[in-house]
């Protein structure tokens, strides 16, 4: 059976005072959770949710997604509850990315934009596959990987375990061998850090150094988030090349361990000071002959093929106008459906983004080329800037209504839950 030796760190960063990651590591389970929502204490969201997820932190059944998805919806229903007790914590809400190990494979869970990479004989290999508005853009084919860092909305997520929608989190079983290196970090480090320069780290190492130089290297790199890493090493404690270790301590790293550290501005101490900066950073087509005794032509009166071609035919008489009227047919029924419809279109509605405001559209929310299937109905003053990045992902996305009556609704719990607007003095 394999086994994992890890390593985590979580660090608030140089710009955010307060540390809304939590994390993590034990035998068994390894777990980020980056919480969403800003003055609707994300913090409180991830580590309520890694206070859940730790509880699978023990030898699994052999049904590991059903024992990670179990868990997430716990953490989901948990989250709702703070909710209720507290409205001030209304839009909190927090990724969650899980690995649970069952000695020889990992079941992965995971909702929002954190990630699992498995680093195996010297390549990366991204294994979960983010819930954001750019990786929509990025599947459309309208941006690149590389645009996709510097995009305005790259932080927009559209899932997440907020206890109130349900998320339905991407579940898959990865399997393990021994010398494979798993990385989950939150997006303050992969934003920043490219594929290659997440390589060239996991590459070196023990666990516990690649994952403080994998804070260090995206503190260095510009992050202006918390950044969280949990790095683990696969080992076969039978194999005569396995190193003699250990086995360490479970780890809860972020603000599930209410860990308050704070990185200095630039220019002053940093927690990284001293620390070294070397980059380490067409199928052929089938034939077959039919059998001697099998007659070309079966007929009571056989013809012959050529005679058969060139005999004459009756006249067609007006099959212009039969042409016609069966053109005429066509188009009328397609008249017809596309009337009916249009009529149906117009009876829809869904909550949308126009000038930077949320509007009410008329119609369907989705186009065809050169043709627009909604227009603006109703604008609200409602702005897209002072809501939460999660509540404005769902906008920009298109919120489905059905009737006009409940997209009313929605755009005031939107309105309720805006932030308040500055004031100039």
């Amino acid at each position: 059976m394999l086994r994992l030796h890890f390593s985590a760190i979580s660090d608030v960063g140089r710009v955010r005072k307060d540390n809304q990651d939590s994390g993590y590591v034990g035998p068994w389970l390894l777990a980020v959770c980056d919480g969403v929502g800003g003055a609707a204490r994300g913090d409180v969201a991830s580590s309520t949710a890694i206070q859940q997820l730790r509880r699978l932190d023990e030898p699994p059944t052999e049904d590991l997604l059903g024992q990670v998805a179990g868990a997430l919806h716990r953490a989901h229903d948990r989250i709702g509850e703070l909710v209720d007790e507290d409205p001030a914590l209304n839009g909190t809400s927090t990724t969650a990315t899980v690995a649970l190990f069952d000695g020889a494979r990992i079941g992965v869970g995971h909702v929002g934009d954190s990630r699992a990479y498995l680093f195996r004989n010297g390549e990366l290999s991204q294994i979960t596959k983010d819930h954001t508005f750019v990786q929509s853009l990025i599947d459309e084919g309208r941006i690149s990987e590389e645009e996709s860092r510097v995009h305005p909305h790259r932080n927009l997520i559209l899932k997440a375990l907020d206890g109130v929608h349900e998320a339905e989190p991407d579940l898959f079983v990865v399997e393990l061998q021994q010398g494979d290196r798993l990385l989950l970090c939150s997006d303050g480090a992969s934003g920043v850090l490219d594929d290659g320069r997440l390589a060239d780290i996991l590459s070196m190492g023990t666990p516990d150094f690649a994952a403080v130089e994998l804070v260090r290297a995206s503190l260095e790199a510009g992050s202006s988030d918390n950044v969280t890493c949990i790095v683990a090493d696969v080992l076969d404690p039978e194999a005569d090349d396995s190193p003699a270790l250990e086995d360490p301590e479970p780890l809860l790293v972020g603000a599930a361990a209410e860990l308050r550290r704070r990185m200095p501005r630039a220019g002053k101490g940093s927690l990284f000071r001293g620390h070294r900066s070397g980059d380490t950073g067409e199928l052929e087509a089938i034939t077959a002959d039919l059998p001697d005794d099998v007659p070309f032509a079966i007929s009571s009166d056989p013809v012959d093929p050529e005679a058969a071609r060139y005999a004459p035919r009756p006249p067609r008489r007006f099959a212009w106008l039969q042409a016609i009227l069966a053109l005429a047919v066509v188009v009328g029924v397609l008249w017809v459906g596309a009337a009916a419809a249009w009529s149906w279109s117009q009876k829809q509605y869904y909550v949308g983004e126009d000038g930077g405001n949320v509007v009410i559209f008329r119609g369907v929310n989705a186009d065809l080329p050169g043709v627009s299937l909604s227009k603006p109905y109703e604008t609200s003053d409602v702005e897209l800037a002072r809501l939460s990045d999660f509540d404005a992902g769902k906008v920009l996305e298109g919120i489905d209504a059905s009737s006009l009556a409940d997209a009313r609704g929605t755009v005031e719990t939107l309105a309720a839950k805006q932030s308040p607007a500055e004031t100039t003095p």
